[in-house]
């Protein structure tokens, strides 16, 4: 099957993009940094993923995530996180959850699953 489009936006855009959402929803960027480094695992340089021509394909392949990324459960464009078998979609499925909780203002400590 043909990978979808989306992995071909590179990091520094996807940033942007939700850079923005929580911007409109009155939340931070340290607030957006601070979950994205718990689910790369402390393995990304936010400096480095905020500027990099990186796709997304090429981070997810390379990079490893925390441990406790599959703690997050829930509804993402209508689809069961937990139940998605594609690793790639499931990873950036994650992303899109932690960044819809954060945007929702749930609490940081229950957005970072330990």
């Amino acid at each position: 099957m043909a990978s979808p489009k989306i992995f071909d936006l590179t990091t520094a855009k996807l940033y942007q993009l939700y850079l923005n959402k929580v911007l409109r929803k009155d939340h931070t960027e340290e607030e957006l940094d601070q979950i994205l480094v718990w689910l790369w695992d402390d393995n990304i340089d936010m400096s480095d993923f905020k500027q990099s021509n990186m796709t997304l394909r090429e981070l997810i392949g390379s990079t490893p995530i925390n441990s406790n990324a599959s703690l997050i459960k829930g509804v993402v464009c209508g689809v069961r996180i937990e139940d998605i078998e594609d690793h790639d979609m499931q990873v950036l499925r994650y992303m899109d959850k932690l960044v819809d909780e954060l945007a929702k203002g749930k609490k940081m400590a229950s957005i970072i699953r330990t």
